[in-house]
């Protein structure tokens, strides 16, 4: 009933019966005034759900669950990768999806897919939008779709046939695909002419989700914006007046890891159309900045900047990139909003680093460019919510937590961005740089002092005409993954005073350095605040002796009279930071380690400018990189109090380390951990934590407890420094724990947001395991195909559980459970294979009888199952010799194996085999009864002839 009624909704000149916004028409062809975009939206999803039974599932926060490979949810399909790839739990309502429509939001910024860059440069792109999509989980397919699809434009929107053209997959013969000549066919039946469609190749309408997995041929709507003309030569070809609107995937195909292609036992539909995009189409507009998805936003940045109004120009026309700014603060807000909100914050790492980016390139383009005064970027996030509060209630609930955090990070950063801008500046001048390369070490100060983003650099020198000097950047950025990944941190490459050296110093009368500014820090308002630190240069050390003076580019230590940072000691890692001379606030002397040497404290340097001594200085400390040591270090000697609590007091500290990112801490225990004492140990540091105890500090120093005669307490000698409250901490988490050596074990463990995303990648991989677990459990694999699919699930979810951050206790658990499915599915895929490998072998005694030379070709993908068919063959015919070849003709790769008999004296298995695989390139090992081994060939008739013949000329048979 579904095909006869959509075949008959097939008009080319126009629409008859379109559910409508209004009803007047304008000459181009659109209702008007415009279709609200809340509206578009709207009736996208009530077509699907009222007229063709599809369920509306919300849209998923925008940072992913469960999948490494994304940073941010950057399309409609993402949420339902466990249908696609047939994990979805079978109890899980999502296992029973068969339609479903939604409207997703996405965010491409990062990874693969990145459009950051572009933003405001053009009139279409973006970092936040919205994707419209329906999909079909093993229900309707090709023809369904594209009747849908054509009915909803052309029908109920209203556009003009005659401005659409259709793309479909025109095959591949090199990767053995045929053209898609069924959805070719559909459209042609739905009244598409046949010079509006047209055929492309993999790169356009072939779709995959990653290296493997499940694909398919995609159909494509495009929109030409001019109309009156044959547009046919500009569908796909970058051009801004023929744009596609929506795509249409049919996955039809499996992806092995050998990158050959499968028919999935069901087919299914993933659809795709941005809201954006389909919003300018409907209101006649050429920008999508045009729409009033970004009008009340434009128009809300006019009132708080200094700029002229919004006029919608590009590249030259475009003076002073005002009106780029207009669309990159627009863009940004939106993102930054809805990030915010789905518990995504600006930070150092990750999804996190590419949200801090984003923020800091919207706030210079709204100071500079805009002239917008601070606070300004943060009091357009009303303006969102009130666009996109109606479908995402959360944008509501968390406006003014969303402000806070613009707010707290724009003001972080205008101090660096003054900083920065007049650093650049100074290093301009002194150079004509107009044929030369922009110092790469000036770059990378920018990037790791003062938190600028490496695009933002290029961008604030692509303003000036210049650019860095990329290779000389690509080796300070190499040398700092080094250094991160470095598998002893805290072990530094810095200059040590030598004795004499250290003796000169005391000869000198140099003062001891005071440091105790290290400790000074306090809370206001739940905010850590560290003092201001002025020094005077005292001694300079260049990795010989002390001198009075260094150079540019020269390392040495600074020793000052007094310091603010802290020296690496006690296990925990050296702050990070920079100073700046008082008679040259623009250059920065970044500090690269910092070390205690016979009571001075030196500061490792690679200078940037002359520094001597007598010189004053300004410090300024890494406050972030500070605090997560500081919260690492207490959590260090919580781990180490709960351990005592719940193994007892023969628990003895043997070492730790405490960097920035985490903590490391050895023990004595005469074996590790069982789940239960880890989950204890879990569950008495979160109790500490959420009671949210003061912490005292004393001079000696010591680490202790405020209350003690009613509580128990921890009193420690340490040198380290320590958040003044339990509660800063946020949370614990053992994500590792090992016996590095019998009685020693080694905890690793992360704190707040870190601990709180390995609890939920802990969360979904137990999903997983659930889900996996009721498939295998359930009814038998009917075939080896969907036995060894799930075997190999079992085999990349343990891969996943052992290298991922989650609870160790969880880890545990999940390792147990996922040996016992991993034995349970290989027995399964024996059976199947010896099951298999007999019917086999039967057929092939029945064709060729029992013959002393038996070589013939199997087919199949499984060397196991060629090894069990010789085996049958040969227990079938024992005084035979059997070699059995499988091609696998997308690859050309063949598999061997083959069989003698005991008393084959003149030709063992392994020789035969290994004669065999050399003549096809390739290799092969065994004994002298059974061998395999593998090789490649375009012709598998020439390799049988010559097999069996070599068995022939050494049996002499």
């Amino acid at each position: 009933m579904l095909r006869l009624f959509l075949r008959r909704l097939r008009p080319l000149s126009g629409p008859s019966g379109r559910l409508s916004a209004r009803s007047a028409r304008s000459s181009s062809g659109f209702p008007a005034p415009e279709m609200p975009a809340a509206w578009v939206r709207r009736n996208f999803l009530d077509y699907f759900r009222e007229k063709h039974g599809h369920r509306l599932v919300p849209s998923s926060p925008v940072r992913p669950r469960g999948d490494p490979s994304l940073l941010f949810v950057n399309a409609g399909m993402n949420q339902f990768k466990p249908v696609f790839l047939g994990t979805a739990d079978p109890r899980s309502e999502m296992a029973s999806y068969r339609r479903v429509v939604n409207s997703q939001k996405c965010v491409r910024a990062g990874g693969k897919h990145n459009d950051l860059e572009d933003v405001g440069r053009d009139l279409y792109h973006h970092t936040f939008f919205e994707m419209l999509g329906n999909w079909s989980f093993g229900d309707y397919f090709k023809e369904e779709a594209c009747c849908m699809a054509w009915s909803l434009l052309t029908e109920h929107y209203g556009i003009p046939a005659d401005r659409l053209y259709v793309s479909y997959f025109g095959g591949d013969a090199a990767a053995g695909l045929p053209p898609d000549e069924e959805t070719r066919h559909i459209w042609l039946e739905i009244g598409v002419p046949a010079a509006r469609l047209l055929p492309f190749g993999l790169k356009e309408n072939f779709w995959e989700m990653g290296d493997s997995g499940p694909c398919g041929p995609c159909t494509e709507i495009h929109y030409d914006h001019v109309g009156g003309r044959d547009a046919a030569a500009l569908v796909n070809a970058d051009s801004p007046d023929v744009v596609e609107i929506w795509n249409l995937v049919f996955m039809q195909y499996n992806r092995e890891g050998d990158q050959s292609l499968r028919l999935l036992p069901r087919s299914s539909v993933d659809t795709g159309m941005g809201l954006e995009r389909l919003v300018s189409v409907l209101q006649g507009k050429r920008s999508n900045y045009d729409t009033d998805l970004f009008t009340p936003l434009l128009h809300a940045i006019h009132q708080v900047s200094r700029a002229s109004p919004y006029g919608g120009r590009t590249g030259a026309a475009d003076r002073d990139n005002v009106d780029m700014a207009y669309r990159v603060v627009a863009d940004h807000v939106r993102t930054l909003s809805v990030c915010i909100a789905d518990g995504v914050h600006p930070g150092m790492s990750g999804a996190e680093l590419v949200l801090r980016r984003i923020l800091r390139r919207a706030v210079r383009f709204c100071v500079e460019v805009l002239q917008a005064p601070q606070g300004a970027l943060a009091s357009l996030v009303p303006t969102v919510t009130h666009i996109l509060g109606d479908v995402y209630p959360e944008l509501l609930r968390e406006s003014d937590r969303i402000m806070d955090v613009i707010n707290e990070n724009e003001a972080h950063f205008l101090s660096s961005l003054q900083q920065g801008s007049r650093l650049i500046l100074r290093t301009l001048n002194r150079k004509d740089y107009k044929h030369g390369d922009f110092p790469a070490a000036v770059a990378w100060s920018l990037h790791r002092d003062l938190g600028f983003p490496l695009d933002l650099v290029d961008l604030m020198l692509e303003e000036r005409g210049v650019q860095v000097d990329r290779r000389a950047l690509d080796r300070l950025i190499a040398q700092n993954q080094k250094v991160k990944s470095d598998p002893q941190p805290g072990v530094q490459s810095a200059l040590t005073l030598d004795v004499l050296s250290l003796a000169e110093l005391q000869r000198l009368g140099v003062p001891y350095t005071d440091d105790s500014l290290k400790y000074q820090y306090r809370l206001e308002q739940g905010r850590y605040v560290f003092p201001a630190c002025s020094a005077t240069v005292v001694a300079l050390y260049d990795g010989q002796a002390l001198v009075s003076e260094i150079s540019e580019g020269q390392r040495c230590d600074v020793i000052l009279d007094q310091t603010c940072f802290y020296s690496e000691q006690g296990g925990q890692s050296h702050d990070l930071g920079y100073f700046t001379r008082d008679t040259l606030q623009d250059v920065l002397f970044p500090v690269e380690a910092v070390v205690l040497a016979g009571g001075y404290v030196l500061h490792q340097v690679t200078a940037t400018d002359s520094l001597k001594t007598g010189d004053r200085v300004q410090l300024h400390l890494d406050q972030v990189h500070r605090l997560s040591c500081m919260v690492n270090h207490t959590a260090t000697h919580l781990l180490n109090f709960a351990l005592r609590k719940v193994l007892g007091p023969s628990v003895q500290q043997r070492g730790s380390h405490v960097s920035a990112d985490r903590l490391r801490f050895d023990f004595s225990v005469k074996s590790s951990l069982s789940v239960s004492q880890l989950q204890q140990v879990d569950s008495c540091v979160s109790d500490i934590i959420s009671a949210n105890q003061i912490i005292h500090s004393e001079e000696i120093p010591c680490f202790v407890d405020d209350d003690q005669t009613n509580r128990q307490t921890s009193v420690e000698l340490c040198c380290g420094t320590h958040v003044l409250q339990t509660g800063d901490i946020e949370d614990l988490l053992i994500v590792s724990e090992r016996q590095m050596v019998k009685g020693i074990s080694r905890i690793l463990a992360v704190t707040g947001r870190d601990a709180t995303r390995a609890r939920e990648q802990g969360q979904v991989l137990a999903q997983d395991v659930d889900s996996l677990t009721a498939r295998i459990s359930g009814s038998a694999p009917s075939s080896l195909d969907s036995a060894q699919r799930l075997a190999k699930e079992v085999g990349v979810l343990s891969d996943a559980v052992d290298n991922t951050a989650i609870p160790q206790w969880q880890r545990r658990e999940l390792q147990s459970r996922l040996r016992s499915l991993q034995r349970t599915s290989n027995t399964a895929v024996r059976k199947l294979e010896t099951r298999e490998a007999a019917v086999r072998a039967q057929t092939l005694l029945e064709k060729n009888g029992r013959k002393d030379v038996h070589v013939d070709t199997v087919e199949t993908d499984s060397l196991s199952v060629v090894m069990k068919t010789v085996n049958q063959l040969s227990a079938a015919a024992p005084h035979s010799l059997v070699m059995l070849l499988a091609h696998q003709r997308h690859s050309g790769k063949v598999l061997c194996a083959c069989q003698v008999p005991k008393d084959s004296p003149s030709l063992s298995a392994s020789d035969w085999a290994v004669a065999v695989c050399r003549h096809l390139g390739g290799s092969a090992g065994g004994s002298a009864l059974v061998a395999k081994g593998t090789g490649s060939s375009g012709d598998i008739s020439e390799v049988l002839r010559w097999a069996e013949e070599f068995a022939h000329q050494k049996t002499r048979r």
